[in-house]
Protein backbone atom coordinates (compact mmCIF):
# COMPACT_ATOMS: atom_id res chain seq x y z
CA UNK A 1 0.00 0.00 0.00
CA UNK A 2 1.69 3.57 -0.52
CA UNK A 3 2.46 5.75 2.14
CA UNK A 4 0.36 8.47 1.99
CA UNK A 5 -2.90 5.95 2.38
CA UNK A 6 -1.10 4.72 5.65
CA UNK A 7 -1.94 5.85 9.34
CA UNK A 8 1.75 6.07 11.48
CA UNK A 9 2.92 6.60 14.20
CA UNK A 10 1.03 9.94 16.05
CA UNK A 11 -0.91 10.03 12.78
CA UNK A 12 -3.53 11.49 14.09
CA UNK A 13 -1.90 15.15 14.21
CA UNK A 14 1.07 14.21 12.05
CA UNK A 15 0.12 13.43 8.53
CA UNK A 16 3.75 12.81 6.81
CA UNK A 17 7.67 12.70 7.36
CA UNK A 18 10.01 13.99 4.44
CA UNK A 19 13.59 13.81 4.18
CA UNK A 20 15.03 15.73 1.32
CA UNK A 21 18.78 15.51 0.15
CA UNK A 22 20.16 17.78 -1.93
CA UNK A 23 23.14 16.54 -4.41
CA UNK A 24 25.55 17.67 -7.30
CA UNK A 25 26.99 14.74 -9.41
CA UNK A 26 31.27 15.06 -9.64
CA UNK A 27 32.17 16.79 -13.30
CA UNK A 28 29.25 18.48 -14.51
CA UNK A 29 28.36 22.31 -13.27
CA UNK A 30 25.85 22.63 -10.68
CA UNK A 31 23.44 24.95 -13.56
CA UNK A 32 23.01 22.79 -16.41
CA UNK A 33 22.29 24.65 -19.05
CA UNK A 34 23.03 23.44 -22.27
CA UNK A 35 20.74 20.37 -23.80
CA UNK A 36 24.38 18.01 -23.86
CA UNK A 37 24.83 18.68 -19.87
CA UNK A 38 20.94 18.06 -18.94
CA UNK A 39 20.79 14.96 -21.63
CA UNK A 40 24.42 13.95 -20.40
CA UNK A 41 23.05 14.01 -16.28
CA UNK A 42 19.85 11.87 -17.73
CA UNK A 43 22.19 9.45 -19.65
CA UNK A 44 24.61 8.87 -16.73
CA UNK A 45 21.55 7.80 -14.73
CA UNK A 46 19.48 5.56 -16.92
CA UNK A 47 23.40 3.88 -17.40
CA UNK A 48 23.26 2.71 -13.76
CA UNK A 49 19.61 3.17 -12.68
CA UNK A 50 19.59 -0.90 -12.25
CA UNK A 51 23.12 -0.37 -10.09
CA UNK A 52 20.92 2.00 -7.64
CA UNK A 53 18.19 -0.22 -7.49
CA UNK A 54 15.16 0.33 -5.16
CA UNK A 55 12.79 -0.61 -7.89
CA UNK A 56 13.11 3.43 -9.51
CA UNK A 57 11.98 4.05 -12.90
CA UNK A 58 13.22 6.73 -15.26
CA UNK A 59 10.23 9.25 -16.06
CA UNK A 60 10.68 12.63 -18.08
CA UNK A 61 7.70 14.66 -16.78
CA UNK A 62 7.47 15.60 -20.72
CA UNK A 63 5.66 12.49 -21.30
CA UNK A 64 3.26 12.77 -18.83
CA UNK A 65 -0.07 14.11 -19.30
CA UNK A 66 -1.18 17.32 -17.39
CA UNK A 67 -3.41 15.44 -15.74
CA UNK A 68 -0.64 12.54 -14.15
CA UNK A 69 2.03 15.76 -13.58
CA UNK A 70 -0.81 17.54 -11.41
CA UNK A 71 -1.92 13.78 -9.09
CA UNK A 72 2.04 13.61 -8.16
CA UNK A 73 2.21 17.38 -7.47
CA UNK A 74 -1.29 16.22 -5.68
CA UNK A 75 0.61 13.73 -3.46
CA UNK A 76 3.13 15.95 -2.37
CA UNK A 77 5.96 14.14 -4.83
CA UNK A 78 7.17 17.10 -7.00
CA UNK A 79 6.50 20.67 -6.42
CA UNK A 80 3.73 22.44 -8.76
CA UNK A 81 7.29 24.56 -10.32
CA UNK A 82 8.70 21.27 -11.28
CA UNK A 83 5.75 19.74 -12.73
CA UNK A 84 5.33 23.23 -15.06
CA UNK A 85 8.74 22.22 -16.88
CA UNK A 86 7.74 20.23 -19.91
CA UNK A 87 10.94 20.78 -22.03
CA UNK A 88 12.61 17.26 -21.67
CA UNK A 89 14.54 18.96 -19.01
CA UNK A 90 12.67 17.85 -15.82
CA UNK A 91 12.86 14.11 -15.07
CA UNK A 92 11.93 11.55 -11.94
CA UNK A 93 13.02 8.44 -10.49
CA UNK A 94 9.97 7.11 -8.86
CA UNK A 95 9.21 3.56 -7.15
CA UNK A 96 5.86 1.72 -7.22
CA UNK A 97 5.23 2.69 -3.40
CA UNK A 98 6.07 6.13 -4.23
CA UNK A 99 8.27 6.74 -1.16
CA UNK A 100 10.55 7.32 -2.75
CA UNK A 101 10.65 10.06 -5.48
CA UNK A 102 13.92 11.85 -6.95
CA UNK A 103 13.65 14.83 -8.99
CA UNK A 104 16.52 15.27 -11.26
CA UNK A 105 17.80 18.99 -12.16
CA UNK A 106 15.53 21.03 -9.91
CA UNK A 107 17.47 23.57 -8.16
CA UNK A 108 20.47 20.96 -8.02
CA UNK A 109 21.33 17.91 -10.11
CA UNK A 110 19.43 15.38 -7.46
CA UNK A 111 16.56 16.34 -4.87
CA UNK A 112 16.72 13.01 -3.26
CA UNK A 113 13.27 12.28 -1.21
CA UNK A 114 12.10 9.65 1.31
CA UNK A 115 8.38 9.66 2.46
CA UNK A 116 6.81 8.42 5.44
CA UNK A 117 3.56 8.47 7.07
CA UNK A 118 3.17 9.74 10.51
CA UNK A 119 6.03 10.60 12.76
CA UNK A 120 8.46 8.53 11.22
CA UNK A 121 11.99 10.77 11.36
CA UNK A 122 14.41 7.95 12.23
CA UNK A 123 13.38 5.61 10.18
CA UNK A 124 12.94 7.60 7.17
CA UNK A 125 16.20 9.42 7.49
CA UNK A 126 17.89 5.55 7.96
CA UNK A 127 16.12 4.94 4.55
CA UNK A 128 17.29 8.26 2.97
CA UNK A 129 21.11 7.65 4.11
CA UNK A 130 20.79 4.04 2.44
CA UNK A 131 19.62 5.35 -0.88
CA UNK A 132 21.87 8.18 -0.80
CA UNK A 133 25.46 6.31 -0.57
CA UNK A 134 24.18 3.95 -2.83
CA UNK A 135 24.28 6.99 -5.38
CA UNK A 136 27.33 8.19 -4.42
CA UNK A 137 28.98 5.08 -4.81
CA UNK A 138 27.35 4.61 -8.61
CA UNK A 139 27.46 8.15 -9.60
CA UNK A 140 29.62 9.83 -7.51
CA UNK A 141 28.72 13.31 -6.08
CA UNK A 142 30.47 16.65 -5.28
CA UNK A 143 31.55 17.14 -2.43
CA UNK A 144 34.61 18.94 -0.05
CA UNK A 145 35.66 17.99 2.97
CA UNK A 146 35.30 21.58 4.72
CA UNK A 147 31.99 22.52 3.26
CA UNK A 148 30.88 18.56 2.88
CA UNK A 149 27.93 18.08 -0.15
CA UNK A 150 28.53 20.89 -2.15
CA UNK A 151 24.94 22.32 -3.52
CA UNK A 152 23.81 25.05 -6.15
CA UNK A 153 22.68 27.77 -2.85
CA UNK A 154 25.49 27.28 -0.40
CA UNK A 155 22.57 27.48 2.07
CA UNK A 156 22.09 23.98 1.42
CA UNK A 157 25.39 22.61 1.87
CA UNK A 158 27.12 20.31 4.82
CA UNK A 159 24.36 17.71 4.79
CA UNK A 160 22.15 18.90 2.43
CA UNK A 161 19.12 17.92 4.92
CA UNK A 162 16.22 19.51 4.50
CA UNK A 163 13.53 16.83 7.34
CA UNK A 164 10.10 18.11 7.54
CA UNK A 165 6.92 16.90 9.12
CA UNK A 166 3.10 18.07 7.83
CA UNK A 167 0.61 18.43 10.93
CA UNK A 168 -2.77 18.96 10.84
CA UNK A 169 -3.69 21.35 13.46
CA UNK A 170 -7.56 21.55 13.43
CA UNK A 171 -7.58 22.32 17.14
CA UNK A 172 -5.09 25.52 16.88
CA UNK A 173 -6.66 27.22 13.97
CA UNK A 174 -10.15 26.75 16.00
CA UNK A 175 -8.95 28.24 19.15
CA UNK A 176 -6.62 31.04 17.02
CA UNK A 177 -3.57 30.15 18.67
CA UNK A 178 -1.55 29.46 15.71
CA UNK A 179 0.03 33.21 15.70
CA UNK A 180 1.32 32.06 19.00
CA UNK A 181 3.24 29.16 17.71
CA UNK A 182 4.48 30.94 14.83
CA UNK A 183 5.87 33.68 17.80
CA UNK A 184 7.57 30.71 19.43
CA UNK A 185 9.45 29.16 16.66
CA UNK A 186 10.58 32.56 15.51
CA UNK A 187 13.81 32.02 17.86
CA UNK A 188 14.49 28.35 17.17
CA UNK A 189 16.74 27.51 13.86
CA UNK A 190 13.64 25.69 12.22
CA UNK A 191 10.62 27.09 9.70
CA UNK A 192 6.73 26.71 9.91
CA UNK A 193 4.71 27.02 6.82
CA UNK A 194 1.03 26.44 5.70
CA UNK A 195 1.19 24.49 3.55
CA UNK A 196 -0.28 25.00 0.26
CA UNK A 197 -3.79 25.09 -0.39
CA UNK A 198 -5.30 23.83 2.96
CA UNK A 199 -6.31 25.76 6.15
CA UNK A 200 -5.36 23.63 8.93
CA UNK A 201 -2.03 21.63 7.43
CA UNK A 202 1.46 23.43 8.55
CA UNK A 203 5.07 21.86 7.66
CA UNK A 204 7.90 21.93 10.47
CA UNK A 205 11.22 21.95 8.73
CA UNK A 206 15.05 22.57 9.45
CA UNK A 207 16.74 25.93 8.24
CA UNK A 208 20.18 25.29 8.97
CA UNK A 209 22.38 22.18 7.44
CA UNK A 210 25.80 23.48 7.63
CA UNK A 211 27.53 22.48 10.97
CA UNK A 212 25.40 20.53 11.72
CA UNK A 213 24.50 16.46 11.40
CA UNK A 214 21.98 14.65 10.08
CA UNK A 215 20.92 13.56 13.70
CA UNK A 216 20.61 16.83 15.47
CA UNK A 217 18.73 18.04 12.25
CA UNK A 218 16.23 15.58 12.46
CA UNK A 219 16.38 15.90 16.15
CA UNK A 220 15.72 19.42 16.71
CA UNK A 221 12.51 19.14 14.21
CA UNK A 222 11.14 16.19 16.13
CA UNK A 223 11.26 18.10 19.36
CA UNK A 224 9.66 20.76 17.81
CA UNK A 225 7.02 18.88 16.20
CA UNK A 226 6.47 16.80 19.49
CA UNK A 227 5.80 20.07 21.27
CA UNK A 228 3.19 21.55 18.90
CA UNK A 229 1.58 17.59 18.75
CA UNK A 230 1.29 18.21 22.47
CA UNK A 231 -0.35 21.37 22.17
CA UNK A 232 -2.95 20.37 19.57
CA UNK A 233 -3.91 17.17 21.41
CA UNK A 234 -4.82 19.42 24.83
CA UNK A 235 -6.76 21.76 22.48
CA UNK A 236 -8.58 18.75 21.31
CA UNK A 237 -9.10 17.43 24.66
CA UNK A 238 -11.14 20.85 25.62
CA UNK A 239 -13.18 21.19 22.93
CA UNK A 240 -14.15 17.65 23.33
CA UNK A 241 -15.39 19.06 26.65
CA UNK A 242 -18.03 20.79 24.80
CA UNK A 243 -19.57 17.44 23.45
CA UNK A 244 -22.63 18.26 21.70
CA UNK A 245 -21.84 20.99 19.90
CA UNK A 246 -18.17 19.37 18.55
CA UNK A 247 -20.45 16.35 17.87
CA UNK A 248 -22.80 17.86 16.11
CA UNK A 249 -20.30 19.70 14.28
CA UNK A 250 -18.29 16.10 13.20
CA UNK A 251 -21.61 14.42 12.27
CA UNK A 252 -22.96 17.54 10.14
CA UNK A 253 -19.58 17.05 8.47
CA UNK A 254 -20.11 13.10 8.36
CA UNK A 255 -24.05 13.62 6.65
CA UNK A 256 -22.95 15.95 4.67
CA UNK A 257 -20.34 13.88 2.89
CA UNK A 258 -22.72 10.55 3.14
CA UNK A 259 -25.77 12.40 1.72
CA UNK A 260 -24.34 15.39 -0.87
CA UNK A 261 -24.80 14.73 -4.58
CA UNK A 262 -22.47 17.46 -6.09
CA UNK A 263 -19.18 18.75 -3.85
CA UNK A 264 -16.35 21.09 -4.44
CA UNK A 265 -12.87 20.35 -3.85
CA UNK A 266 -12.67 23.38 -0.85
CA UNK A 267 -15.69 22.21 0.72
CA UNK A 268 -14.80 18.29 0.99
CA UNK A 269 -11.35 19.36 2.69
CA UNK A 270 -13.02 21.32 5.43
CA UNK A 271 -15.65 18.21 6.10
CA UNK A 272 -12.92 15.55 6.02
CA UNK A 273 -10.61 17.80 7.73
CA UNK A 274 -13.59 17.65 10.60
CA UNK A 275 -14.25 14.17 9.99
CA UNK A 276 -10.76 13.04 10.63
CA UNK A 277 -10.63 14.83 14.19
CA UNK A 278 -13.90 13.18 15.32
CA UNK A 279 -12.36 9.40 14.28
CA UNK A 280 -8.97 10.80 15.78
CA UNK A 281 -10.90 11.34 18.89
CA UNK A 282 -12.83 8.68 19.32
CA UNK A 283 -16.15 10.16 18.64
CA UNK A 284 -16.90 9.16 15.02
CA UNK A 285 -16.46 5.20 14.73
CA UNK A 286 -18.39 4.95 11.08
CA UNK A 287 -14.96 5.19 9.45
CA UNK A 288 -11.77 4.11 9.30
CA UNK A 289 -8.67 5.64 9.25
CA UNK A 290 -7.69 3.91 5.68
CA UNK A 291 -11.18 5.30 4.30
CA UNK A 292 -10.27 9.04 5.43
CA UNK A 293 -6.96 8.65 3.53
CA UNK A 294 -8.52 7.68 0.60
CA UNK A 295 -10.59 9.86 0.42
CA UNK A 296 -8.53 12.98 1.11
CA UNK A 297 -6.50 11.48 -2.03
CA UNK A 298 -9.23 10.43 -4.46
CA UNK A 299 -11.20 14.12 -3.63
CA UNK A 300 -8.04 16.33 -4.91
CA UNK A 301 -8.93 17.19 -8.56
CA UNK A 302 -5.99 15.27 -10.35
CA UNK A 303 -6.32 12.26 -8.32
CA UNK A 304 -9.89 11.69 -8.81
CA UNK A 305 -9.63 12.15 -12.28
CA UNK A 306 -6.80 9.77 -12.42
CA UNK A 307 -8.84 7.31 -10.38
CA UNK A 308 -11.52 7.01 -12.60
CA UNK A 309 -9.79 7.19 -16.03
CA UNK A 310 -11.02 10.25 -17.37
CA UNK A 311 -11.45 13.72 -17.74
CA UNK A 312 -14.27 15.75 -16.48
CA UNK A 313 -15.15 19.75 -16.62
CA UNK A 314 -15.86 21.29 -13.38
CA UNK A 315 -19.30 20.95 -12.70
CA UNK A 316 -18.70 17.17 -13.52
CA UNK A 317 -15.53 16.97 -11.47
CA UNK A 318 -18.14 17.80 -8.54
CA UNK A 319 -20.76 15.24 -8.87
CA UNK A 320 -18.44 12.34 -9.36
CA UNK A 321 -16.57 13.82 -6.39
CA UNK A 322 -19.74 12.89 -4.02
CA UNK A 323 -20.01 9.80 -6.10
CA UNK A 324 -16.41 8.69 -4.92
CA UNK A 325 -16.50 9.75 -1.66
CA UNK A 326 -19.99 7.85 -1.08
CA UNK A 327 -18.32 4.38 -2.61
CA UNK A 328 -15.19 4.95 -0.75
CA UNK A 329 -17.63 5.42 3.06
CA UNK A 330 -19.88 2.35 1.87
CA UNK A 331 -16.73 0.19 1.07
CA UNK A 332 -16.80 -3.49 3.14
Amino acid sequence: MNWYLQSGKDSDVVISTKIRFSRNLSGYPFILKTKQEIQDIQNKIQEQLYAIGYGLKFIKLSDLDETTRKSLVEKNLITSQFAKNKTGQNCILLNDEENICIMINEKDHLKIQVFSSGLELENTLNLAIELDNKIDEVLNYSKSEKYGYLTSYPNNCGTGLKASVILQLPGLIETRNMKSIFDALSSFEINIKAVENTKDMFEISNTKTLGISELEIIQGVKVIAEKVMNQERQIRKFLAKDGITLEDKIYRSYGILSNCRTISYEESKEYLSTIKLGKDLGILQELTDYKIQKMYLYTKPANLQKYLGNQYDPIELNIKRAEIIKQIMNEK
